[in-house]
């Protein structure tokens, strides 16, 4: 009876731990290919929405522009570039925007989660959640 109480004390307490973090800071992101740190990621948020930006990148130099993206982001500098726009908090989860890929200039639905307090899932899709790529994202200190 004892060993019950302690378990369920402790999966409440880990559970509150966890809903309570926040995905606002600073973020590095990895090639899916190399795992090979490719840049930082700020996320911010405005009005209770989420945003994101380049701040750094480690694969291109601080002068690239975005020359894949289109409409306003066009040719703008990587460096400064809002990459996820109008997330929402939706529990555990931010939903309801969208990701932009600076590599192809292809804007996709995402969500994220926070797996723990530094470790952050990101995905991006067309359509379905089923139909997309997941990134897992390290907070910096």
């Amino acid at each position: 009876m004892r060993m019950k109480y302690l378990c369920t004390l402790l999966i409440i307490t880990l559970s509150l731990v966890t809903h309570g973090q926040s995905i606002i800071g600073q973020w590095e992101t990895f090639d899916d290919k190399t795992k090979e740190k490719k840049g930082r990621i700020e996320i911010y948020e405005t009005n209770n929405l989420y945003f994101a930006k380049i701040v750094k990148s480690y694969i291109s130099d601080e002068n690239t522009v975005c020359q894949s993206c289109e409409g306003a982001k066009k040719d703008k500098p990587i460096i400064g570039l809002v990459i996820i726009e109008n997330l929402k908090k939706d529990g555990d989860e931010y939903n309801s925007g969208t990701i932009l890929d600076p590599e192809n200039g292809k804007t996709y639905k995402c969500y994220l989660e926070l797996i723990d307090k530094n470790k952050l899932k990101v995905r991006g899709y067309l359509g379905f959640s089923l139909f997309g790529r997941t990134q897992y994202w390290s907070r910096t200190e």
